[in-house]
């Protein structure tokens, strides 16, 4: 089957690696100059297959002032004229409930899990891949004791639907923190204490989705890419996508699949598809590490900044902050001086901040947190989108879902839980 992909982010390769892998002609269109140089460019560089709790929480509704007024808050929320802006907004506030929350944790762990997986076959497949991979660990670190008493709960939570020693979650106080992770130092008096999950990895995105882009287009001669191409629409035929127009001439297949971030709101809008993702801008700073006793070695999230930190080979990956503002990717110094102060107070020896890569991002965010999966409405045309923050750590599964149910298999991972209303039963019989 001939199945062309919209989208070259790290999902939208993903998705391309193992329709190829399944024997299909496959055809990468993207705008960019070449694979996963937007959201997936450099994000936090966290796989975070079993930390997947979502925004949507009940936590955000005393946090809905700051949100709006502070200019140093890490969700910041920018007033748009735009419907769909305050649609989102209020689908969001809609999720965040106790019990949305819970039933959000519980797909999206069974997706994550399953990319790890997934990760670790493909690992141990081909140890020729070559992306700062490591089996870090992840330290959740609180600043205050309500903070940490509410993710004592979320673990239990978790490790009551996950009975398997391999995703164990502990919850420690602040001298087990700074035990296992000593580079901490900079915070000993600002945390009460945090959660350690060995299971988590670290990984460049970048680097992976241009190894994964490499096996995609060696599978086959036919196999290619179609960058710095814009996508103008679909062409839909009496419910049908019959092409895709872009700029470099209208394409055709017998399957398609959108997987181009954002910007795939607006393509399922033009084919009379209403999906509910909206951008949540991302930034990130990449240093060189200048002292590696100084420097963490297990991944680091700070909750109450928002902020995470992860060692990519000899690089600090340091990310964070959401701006719901609008399709703007552009940096705002601001907020790239709040993230740069942010890491100099937490590991004030660890990079040459002065050196460090400044990045901005737009992750496709659904209300709920999860992605949206499975056949559309319209005849061959298929979603892999709406990741989030999360698009890294759930790329393989949601991938590998999209290939088997292009191929009529059973998906690798069941589907409730992650298609559009309606599509429950198309997506079991697909």
């Amino acid at each position: 089957m001939k199945v062309i992909v919209l989208g070259a982010g790290v999902v939208g390769v993903a998705t391309a690696y193992y329709l190829a892998r399944d024997g299909h002609q496959v055809s990468l269109v993207d705008r960019n100059q070449g694979a996963a140089l937007e959201a997936s460019y450099a994000n936090g560089g966290q796989l975070s297959y079993s930390y997947v709790a979502p925004l949507a929480d009940p936590a955000v509704w005393p946090k809905l002032v700051p949100w709006l007024l502070s200019p140093s808050s890490p969700v910041r929320f920018r007033p748009q004229l735009d419907a769909r802006q305050w649609r989102w907004c209020l689908q969001f506030l809609a999720a965040c409930r106790s019990l949305r929350s819970a039933e959000t944790t519980r797909h999206l762990l069974r997706l994550g899990h399953a990319s790890r997986r997934l990760m670790h076959e493909l690992l141990a497949d081909d140890p020729a891949l070559d992306f700062a991979h490591a089996n870090s660990g992840k330290l959740v670190v609180y600043r205050d004791a309500a903070a940490l008493e509410s993710a004592r709960r979320q673990v239990d939570f978790q490790q009551r639907l996950v009975r398997d020693d391999d995703y164990r979650q502990e919850v420690l106080d602040r001298a087990a923190c700074m035990a296992i992770e000593p580079a901490l130092d900079g915070l000993r008096g600002e945390i009460v204490g945090g959660v350690h999950t060995a299971s988590e990895d670290t990984a460049d995105c970048y680097r992976f989705s241009g190894e994964l882009l490499d096996r995609t287009l060696a599978a086959s001669p036919e196999n290619r890419c179609f960058f710095a191409t814009s996508i103008n629409g679909l062409s839909v035929r009496q419910g049908e996508v019959v092409g895709v127009e872009t700029s470099a001439g209208r394409l055709e297949a017998d399957a398609y699949v959108l997987a181009a971030g954002c910007d795939s709101e607006r393509l399922a809008r033009r084919a009379g598809l209403s999906l509910p993702i909206y951008p949540l801008k991302g930034y990130s700073l990449t240093a060189p590490i200048s002292d590696p006793e100084a420097a963490p070695t297990l991944s680091v999230t700070d909750f109450q900044r928002k902020i995470v930190y992860a060692r990519l080979a000899g690089r600090l990956r340091v990310a964070g902050i959401a701006d719901i503002g609008g399709y703007d990717g552009s940096i705002a110094p601001r907020r790239l001086a709040m993230l740069l102060g942010e890491a100099r107070g937490a590991f004030p020896g660890a990079a040459d901040y002065e050196q460090a890569e400044a990045w901005a991002g737009l992750r496709p965010a659904t209300p709920s947190g999860r992605p949206i999966l499975g056949r559309s409405s319209c005849r061959k045309l298929w979603l892999n989108v709406g990741h989030g923050a999360l698009g890294f750590t759930l790329a393989l599964a949601s991938g590998r879902v999209l290939a088997d149910l292009i191929a009529g298999q059973p998906p690798f991972v069941a589907l409730d839980g992650f298609t559009l209303p309606g599509r429950e039963s198309s997506a079991r019989n697909a």
